[in-house]
């Protein structure tokens, strides 16, 4: 069984067991959190929400927050001898699917 959810504006295919690796939400690692935006449930029949399936979950637990690669951002304004270099990692939280529940 798998099925489709949106976290974070982005929609993600999850399989019990599987790891994904959504943007960065408030919860501890090792805690419980359930995807509640489920938009289709597949398997040997399949279930399609208008735009989320009712009463559909999934529930993960959080196996930790890493941070993504690095992008480095440099703005330079040509013939004025000025530049400013910066850098960004983006958070993110990765989720272990324990269950997918109808």
């Amino acid at each position: 069984m798998y099925a489709i959810v949106m976290a974070g504006g982005k929609q993600y295919k999850v399989q019990e067991g599987a790891t994904i690796t959504v943007d960065l939400v408030a919860a501890d690692a090792g805690s419980e959190y359930v995807l509640d935006k489920v938009l289709m449930v597949g398997g040997t029949e399949f279930q399609f929400g208008a735009p989320y399936v009712a009463g559909a979950a999934v529930t993960c637990e959080v196996a930790g927050h890493v941070k993504g690669k690095k992008i480095v951002v440099f703005h330079k304004r040509r013939r004025k001898d000025s530049h400013k270099k910066q850098g960004h990692r983006q958070g993110y939280t990765q989720l272990k699917v324990k269950a997918i529940s109808v």
